[in-house]
């Protein structure tokens, strides 16, 4: 069965996820009895214990292009999202099948380039593309996988309608969050968790560690040595970064802690030198190594990615995996499904238009007000226009941009983003959520049962992103 990429849902209303009060969906109805039970009072309590808790553990975000609060909290939701054990099913075979292609894209563009040369997605997109890496042409890592760590990013229109909006292949971040969720609802509701059969997300520093010690290069003697590879302190996700690696049981180094002599790596340790086989790094290509990259870089090692070419050290995720997550490339994943796994896709794709093209560009241009509008390279919510909620002047401002930029941007539809029961200020209501699960990929591909859950917290809001006011819940997939 062919499942179509979603055109238009701009006018319908949104899914709720949990059912009218008198027709309840199976999966809400012991949360349904619950949040009728708890007094308003009894919820506001809990939800400043979590507060004191995230702030105790030291769960912070913060925005520095904001001139950030390095205390800030993300608002966490009280009230859990939760999925059926059929709903977990689709979603995670649609996300095994979606990771597996990425994969194989990525390969094909660093070697023989057959879907380019099939005219399935335009060489320029690609060749021209920033996160494309010239310099991986031709290079096999180990296993055969770019992408070890992906974060898909899905929103839901329907009982059976799961989305992806995005492709996050380079360095997701959030998983951290997800954990520590889990850990405060069961800290906080006890009693509910007892009423309920739920997957565990507790065993994913394990799996993330399997997975990338599967990865090891074939010259590796002995178990596998694994550390994360951090900007620092100051970068806004240290905390996911400090927080993994002591899941795991490794070191978190920065660049300076390694070193690369005949083009195997090192790491400075108060017993001497020690050889590292994988690094899980969350700094992003241009600064992992001033040999080859950005030569003003003091965040890399110099010589890493000749070490890397060597095959004397794994780099997770891989060098010039970005192409793959790219918003122009987006609307071409389904094709890379029947390209490369002669396969339907099982997860939709959002209509994307390429204002790059000038077909699309002039469609984008004469229905900006009814469209969302984002950066090709952007992330965090930033740079992008949701047309029904702009103003005349700043659609204006926006056309301006696409004319003089084009290539920049995507647009797509403005998609009635699934709700579910939050505990706002006002009480219990309803707001819009996405989902980002995450897929580990080695010698096999895992899938956390869940992922984490964003949501819009203030009232008709689209936007999930932290960095824009968003928040998040935890997220419960019950076992069948």
């Amino acid at each position: 069965m062919t499942l179509p990429v979603i055109e238009t849902i701009g006018a319908a209303l949104p899914f709720d996820e949990m059912g009218e009060p008198e027709n309840c969906r199976a999966q809400y109805q012991l949360i349904q009895r619950w949040m009728a039970e708890m007094p308003p009072e009894l919820l506001g309590l809990k939800r400043r214990e979590a507060e004191l808790l995230f702030r105790r553990i030291g769960i912070t975000f913060a925005v520095y292009s904001e001139g950030g609060d390095p205390e800030r909290l993300i608002p966490f939701d009280i009230i859990p999202r939760v999925l059926d054990a059929a709903e977990w099913e689709l979603v995670s075979r649609g996300l095994r099948q979606r990771v597996r292609a990425l994969n194989e894209f990525l390969r094909d563009v660093y070697h023989g380039r057959q879907i380019l040369r099939a005219g399935l997605i335009p060489p320029e997109l690609v060749l021209h593309n920033a996160g494309f890496r010239p310099e991986m042409q031709d290079f096999e890592p180990a296993q055969g996988v770019y992408t070890h760590v992906a974060g898909i990013d899905l929103v839901r229109l329907g009982p059976r309608d799961f989305t992806v909006l995005e492709d996050n292949c380079r360095t997701p971040s959030g998983v951290s969050y997800m954990l520590e969720n889990r850990e405060a609802m069961m800290r906080l509701f006890p009693d509910l968790f007892a009423r309920h059969r739920i997957a565990s997300v507790s065993h994913y520093p394990e799996d993330l560690l399997e997975t990338l010690q599967s990865v090891a290069p074939p010259n590796c003697a002995g178990e596998p040595r694994v550390a994360l590879l951090t900007p620092g302190a100051y970068n806004s996700a240290y905390y996911e970064h400090s927080f993994l690696a002591d899941e795991m049981g490794i070191e978190i180094v920065e660049g300076v802690d390694l070193f690369v002599d005949d083009n195997i790596v090192y790491m400075r340790t108060t017993e001497g030198p020690k050889r590292v086989d994988v690094i899980y790094r969350r700094i992003d290509d241009d600064f992992i190594d001033p040999l080859t990259f950005r030569p003003d870089s003091l965040l890399g090692t110099p010589g890493l990615f000749n070490a890397y070419r060597s095959g004397n050290v794994t780099l997770a995720n891989g060098i010039g995996a970005g192409i793959a997550d790219d918003k122009a490339i987006y609307r071409h994943v389904p094709a890379m499904i029947r390209f490369y796994l002669g396969e339907e896709p099982i997860l939709h794709n959002v209509r994307t238009y390429s204002c790059g093209d000038r077909e699309d560009l002039a469609y984008v241009l004469e229905h900006l007000a009814e469209l969302v509008v984002k950066e090709t390279h952007g992330s965090g919510g930033y740079g992008m226009l949701i047309g029904p909620q702009a103003t005349r002047e700043q659609l204006a401002a926006f056309a301006d941009k696409l004319r003089a930029s084009p290539g920049d941007y995507i647009a797509q539809p403005t998609l009635a983003l699934s709700t579910c029961p939050t505990f706002v200020e006002s009480g219990i209501a309803p707001r819009h959520v996405d989902l980002r699960p995450f897929v580990l990929v080695g010698k096999e591909i895992r899938v956390v049962p869940g992922g984490l859950t964003r949501v819009a917290l203030r009232d008709g809001s689209l936007v999930v992103n932290s960095s824009q006011g968003g928040g998040t819940k935890d997220t419960w997939v019950l076992e069948g």
